[in-house]
């Protein structure tokens, strides 16, 4: 969008926060760039410039503008909706990928060359991916001043700098300003004060001061729907590794350094998030999967303008606009209780699952709640006696084939997952059909054209709204609803009277 100029400048003029994220203005005359909707006068269009990204700007010698903190944005709904080199690059660059295996083991993930990898981030993003990791180290370095009490030395470790010199330049040079002064500047206007890509500060102070744990506001585009999000996420929740407590949706996350609790919780404006972290340096990693769990990158204008199209979806669009996908944190954990939910109700799925987390999970202290184990991870599941699991004989070779698969690295889902080539590969195992395959490409890979034809509680919605309700006849008619299928799904959902969409109180 940002080589459109006419239409930029409309959007500038206009404060459209609908295309924070999408592109960044940069003015000419001051050196600095901001987000579409900020709130300043807009300059005079022939002082304007629009890049793609936030490391594009920073890479041009534009400074992040301290009105509208810019690189706080909701992420490009770009990266989410597509399957290609660079909407995984960028997935796995916002996963913090780079700062762990660096370029090279970015570009072995994706099975590309590192020079070309480069040359495509260069041609769509304006920048390469040390450019574009740099510009998330700097964002995560801020959360850290800003919500923490460590030390800047620990600061600079923790967001990914291999020294503090290159931490303290790397800030001034993207904030104009020194760790020291950010610091300074949030304690005195706290509530104002945003974090990293798409988080924000709470301003808690005696939150903030705890260490360990930081509090942050995720912002989202509008309108957001959590009824059948967090709906969801809690009528299936695992016992022992999710629960819906004082208002809250709170998980264990399994994360590079350590393992991780957050409590997430719907505002407004915002998902208010809550992190306990046992190292910091997953912090971009802990923010980005919840995000993608949430799916808060998602444009749900474009979705529903899509599905309102059709005439048997516009009154549920209309009456609950802003549904989202309810996804996952971790693409292998979700899909062994996929397997586990295959004909059998909700409750059920539940208990098969939490009797694997407690035989094969790793237990974790929750002073806060009654979190008590890790989701166990497909290495620890490799060895399980199949004989030992209460599921029919066909399930178990289901399971442990699949187990098998992601333990040897045959099987890879994640970020940086090809949809179609995955697709592929979970229908070559046993036991996985067309509902199963699909719901993994919904909620563990994020495809957002995913469908679930088969499904009972979509082929019963589809049948009360007058649309057809044999799979091969409901996938025709929902050519139209493409590439939002997935969301079509949600609103189908929704017509059934079901635990899943309902907010937990």
């Amino acid at each position: 969008m940002y080589t459109d100029t006419e239409r930029c400048v409309r959007a500038v003029r206009s404060k459209d926060a609908r295309f924070d994220g999408w592109f960044f203005t940069a003015v000419l005359t001051t050196r600095i760039y901001c987000r579409p909707s900020c709130p300043v006068v807009p300059p005079k269009a022939e002082n304007m410039t629009f890049y793609p990204s936030a490391a594009a700007c920073q890479q041009a010698g534009f400074r992040a503008c301290k009105r509208c903190r810019p690189d706080t944005s909701p992420g490009s709904p770009e990266w989410n909706a597509r399957a290609d080199a660079v909407a995984r690059a960028m997935r796995l660059i916002q996963d913090g990928v780079v700062d762990r295996e660096g370029v090279p083991g970015l570009a072995a993930r994706l099975g590309y060359s590192a020079r070309q990898i480069e040359r495509q981030l260069l041609a769509e993003l304006g920048a390469g991916p040390l450019a574009l990791a740099r510009a998330q180290r700097a964002q995560t370095a801020r959360v850290l001043i800003e919500t923490t009490v460590l030390p800047m030395a620990e600061v600079a470790f923790a967001a990914g700098f291999a020294s503090i010199r290159a931490f303290n330049d790397t800030v001034r040079e993207v904030f104009a300003l020194s760790p020291s002064e950010l610091r300074t500047r949030a304690s005195r206007g706290a509530r104002g004060a945003h974090g990293m890509r798409g988080t924000r500060s709470t301003g808690d102070p005696e939150q903030a001061g705890t260490r360990g744990v930081i509090s942050l506001r995720l912002p989202f585009r509008a309108p957001l729907n959590p009824d059948n999000l967090f709906g969801h996420l809690v009528a299936t929740a695992v016992p022992g590794v999710e629960e819906w407590r004082d208002g809250a949706y709170r998980r264990t996350l399994s994360l590079p350094y350590g393992h991780g609790i957050v409590a997430l919780s719907p505002r407004p404006d915002h998902i208010a998030c809550r992190l306990s972290l046992t190292d910091p340096r997953d912090l971009t990693l802990a923010i980005s999967s919840c995000r993608r769990m949430l799916d808060l990158d998602a444009d749900p204008v474009a979705v529903d303008e899509q599905l309102r199209a059709d005439p048997q979806l516009a009154p549920l669009v209309d009456k609950a606009p802003g549904r989202r996908v309810p996804r996952t944190v971790d693409a292998a954990e979700f899909a062994v209780r996929a397997v586990l939910g295959q004909q059998v109700s909700t409750a059920a799925a539940r208990t098969h699952a939490a009797r694997l987390v407690t035989a094969h999970g790793v237990p974790v202290d929750d002073p806060e709640g009654g979190l008590t184990h890790l989701f166990p991870a497909p290495e620890a599941l490799a060895g399980l006696d199949p004989e030992a699991l209460a599921l029919p004989r066909t399930r178990r070779t289901t399971l442990t084939t699949l187990v098998a698969a992601l333990a040897d690295g045959s099987l890879r889902l994640g970020t940086d997952s090809d949809w179609e080539r995955a697709r592929e590969q979970l229908t070559a195992l046993p036991g996985f059909g067309p509902w199963t395959v699909e719901a993994i490409a919904m909620r563990a890979l994020g495809d957002p054209d995913a469908f679930l034809p088969t499904d009972l509680g979509v082929r019963r919605a589809a049948g009360r709204l007058g649309l057809p309700s044999t799979p091969a006849a409901l996938t025709k008619r929902a050519a139209d609803w493409r590439p939002w299928r997935a969301y079509a799904v949600q609103y189908l959902w929704a017509t059934d009277d079901h635990a899943i969409n309902r907010l937990p109180v």
